[in-house]
């Protein structure tokens, strides 16, 4: 008990004591060079990387306000099969047709023509379509894969002898009477303007990455002679995103155009262009690769409703902004040359370490470094 009072005195003590650092010379010539090159250390990086590199003399905002006009052009003509050619202009293989910043380019197509509601083979492909007899198939049922709902009854495949269970479905099936069409000889020359407006609220600066509509009229896109252009060509950008062209137009893909802005709003407005870059976004593996939807076309033939089931392979578009803008502000930069100035006592807490930790003989250090000062209370 008597020794739970004495700690509870002096912590008690302690509260009323006061601390002061002492300054002590130590003249050893080790101690002193790591002492300098730690505080040149300290200085080099707040002064270059701080400072310079990252300009913490700036406020800075990230993420600008962003919108996107896409413009294609170009024609292209398909070959079928037959011979037919075909020709395509905008209207017809640009999908959406809206110019937003994620379109597609139309490279190769699988049309299945004359499709008409009514009864079928199910596909071969199909899980669980392949039957012996008509106990096999299920009125009503249908496959989430499967094309359509299942009648009930077991008929032979359009081709070979197995045998199906027999769908309800827009017929013939699209596996069966497919004819492909390609249209990507052409699409390596479509060029594509692309048109970009930011905004950092923040600051209240706009900046368009068009600078001079007359200089649309003859220019293309390339980082060294004309890196102002926003028009680029579709070889240019297959190639920087490093794509074999034939690969792609045949599988589909997804290429990013991605826009970078870094402005520094403490210089002249017209400093601040952006970057661009190419890379291929969608992921390649054996299990799906390349990038492909459907669609149809309706119309009325003999007064019975037919379709053209039309499957796109293309290569989509994504145009992705990113952005940051500083301008210098006194705020960060007190914050910033506060914490330079304090970091700079890092060098003595760490030579205050190897001193009393390794040189410390005797503790003649420690014993010069730490003293304690009481007032005498007055005689009574």
């Amino acid at each position: 008990m008597t020794g739970c009072r004495i700690r509870s005195l002096t912590w008690f003590g302690q509260l009323w004591e006061y601390e002061t650092p002492k300054v002590i010379v130590v003249k050893n010539c080790h101690l002193g060079t790591i002492y300098r090159l730690l505080q040149l250390l300290i200085i080099v990086y707040f002064a270059w990387y701080v400072f310079v590199i990252q300009k913490g003399y700036q406020a800075r905002e990230t993420g600008p306000e962003s919108a996107v006009i896409t413009k294609v052009k170009g024609v292209s003509m398909s070959k079928a099969p037959r011979g037919t050619k075909k020709i395509w202009d905008v209207a017809e293989y640009v999908k959406p047709p809206e110019g937003g910043s994620i379109f597609t380019i139309i490279t190769r197509t699988e049309s299945t023509k004359l499709q008409t509601l009514g009864t079928c083979p199910e596909s071969k492909s199909v899980i669980d379509a392949l039957c012996v007899s008509s106990e096999d198939c299920k009125h009503g049922e249908m496959h989430v894969l499967g094309h359509g709902v299942q009648t009930g009854h077991c008929v032979s495949a359009s081709h070979g002898s197995l045998k199906t269970c027999e769908i309800h479905a827009w017929c013939p099936l699209e596996d069966e009477t497919v004819t492909s069409e390609s249209l990507h000889e052409f699409v390596p020359s479509f060029t594509i303007l692309i048109k970009n407006n930011i905004h950092f609220p923040q600051f209240g600066f706009s900046k368009s990455n068009i600078e001079d509509d007359n200089a649309l009229k003859n220019c293309t896109y390339h980082p060294i002679r004309s890196p102002s252009c926003p028009i680029f060509t579709m070889d240019f950008i297959v190639k920087e995103a490093g794509i074999n062209f034939t690969k792609i137009a045949y599988k589909g893909g997804i290429i990013g155009v991605i826009i970078n802005w870094n402005c520094n709003l403490d210089l002249h407005p017209s400093k601040c262009r952006p970057q661009y870059s190419f890379r291929r976004l969608d992921l390649q593996n054996n299990i799906s690769t390349g990038y492909n939807y459907r669609f149809a076309k309706y119309y009325n033939k003999n007064g019975r409703e037919a379709r053209t089931l039309i499957k796109v392979y293309g290569i989509r578009i994504d145009v992705i902004v990113h952005g940051q803008a500083g301008k210098f502000s006194l705020i960060p930069t007190i914050i910033n040359l506060a914490t330079a100035l304090t970091s700079i006592g890092v060098g003595s807490v760490f030579c205050d370490w190897i001193l009393l930790t390794f040189m410390n003989k005797n503790h003649m250090y420690s014993m010069r470094k730490y003293d304690q000062v009481k007032k005498k209370l007055p005689a009574l």
